[in-house]
């Protein structure tokens, strides 16, 4: 494989982070890069192996001439996407997990946005579906990632944009959380002076019984929920050093995160005990009851409930029953 990348600079890098996942969905992630119409000169594919049980080179012969391969000792994903940062040239970066790919044709209409405007920052919706289908070329924006954040709810996926890679600035992934994309973005979003959103479906998210988000152990659940409580809490502190317009987008952040937070609690645990230790350590901070603002309707019921010793009940027996009858 590569040691040195293709061009100086590069449009895009794609930082693929890879730990032990099948090849063929390897292949079709980075199949999926290679298809677009970006020349060489324009993207870097960077695959960054998170110390897998097998060594995936042999299978990558094909590729040989078109990827940086790095592999390090398993650290997580953050450390392997911190890794990809340090060592990629490209103007703009672009994260892939290896058992995704990117949906081409909705893709390349981010790419024209990013070649025709120059933003910092483009979003774009994941799919669970993979198809890939032509979408009317709609673009929200230009507006400043403060003012995105203001007036809508936040997908904090780490995948779901490409972006500027100046507007690190030294930011990087907390190592060892899970989670890690919920700290990352907002403050990515919120260095962004101008920012273009879209509802076209352009990277295909896929499920697995075996992945990181799907993983059942009792351990691996209790870690999830502290660590999206360390993360909340890390952003509340964040927020109060901001001048106010910033403030005021993260505080948003910080009572949406809150009420996805309780919600996650309730689901996995279905204890009002354990939901009150929770809640208590919420309200030391300052951060419930959640704060009384006009969101979305999902957030005003779901405040309005929590809120109330009956509506906390009613939510800890419906909310369980309402996903098994999905």
């Amino acid at each position: 494989m590569q040691n040195v990348p293709m061009s100086e600079t590069p449009l895009i890098s794609f930082i693929v982070t890879y730990y032990n996942i099948p090849i063929d969905m390897l292949r079709e992630c980075i199949e999926s890069i290679i298809n677009l119409s970006l020349s060489e000169e324009e993207k870097e594919i960077i695959l960054i192996d998170d110390g897998s049980d097998v060594f995936p080179l042999d299978e990558l012969i094909d590729y040989r001439d078109q990827i940086i391969y790095l592999r390090h000792k398993n650290m997580g994903l953050s450390d392997a996407r911190n890794k990809g940062i340090d060592i990629c040239k490209g103007k703009y970066i672009q994260f892939v997990d290896a058992d995704d790919c990117l949906i081409k044709s909705n893709y390349e209409q981010c790419i024209e946005k990013v070649k025709t405007n120059n933003p910092d920052i483009v979003l774009f919706q994941l799919s669970r579906e993979g198809v890939d289908v032509d979408s009317p070329e709609f673009f929200n924006g230009p507006v400043s990632g403060t003012e995105y954040m203001r007036h809508n709810n936040l997908n904090a996926s780490a995948c779901g944009y490409i972006f500027r890679k100046k507007l690190l600035m030294g930011l990087r992934f907390t190592s060892g959380i899970l989670h890690e994309d919920e700290e990352f973005t907002p403050q990515l979003v919120l260095r962004a002076e101008t920012l273009f959103s879209s509802d076209n479906c352009a990277y295909y998210y896929r499920e697995r019984s075996g992945s990181i988000l799907n993983n059942k152990d009792p351990e691996h659940l209790k870690k999830k929920i502290d660590d999206v409580e360390y993360v909340i809490f890390e952003l509340d502190h964040l927020a109060a050093t901001l001048p106010s317009a910033e403030r005021v987008a993260l505080q948003r952040r910080v009572a949406q995160l809150s009420m996805d937070h309780i919600y996650n609690i309730i689901m996995t645990t279905h204890s009002e005990k354990v939901l009150d230790e929770y809640l208590e350590r919420l309200r030391k901070r300052g951060l419930f009851p959640l704060p009384e603002r006009e969101y979305t309707k999902k957030y005003s019921y779901f405040r309005k409930m929590i809120n109330t010793k009956l509506g906390k009940k009613i939510l800890l027996r419906t909310l369980p029953l309402m996903k098994k009858e999905k």
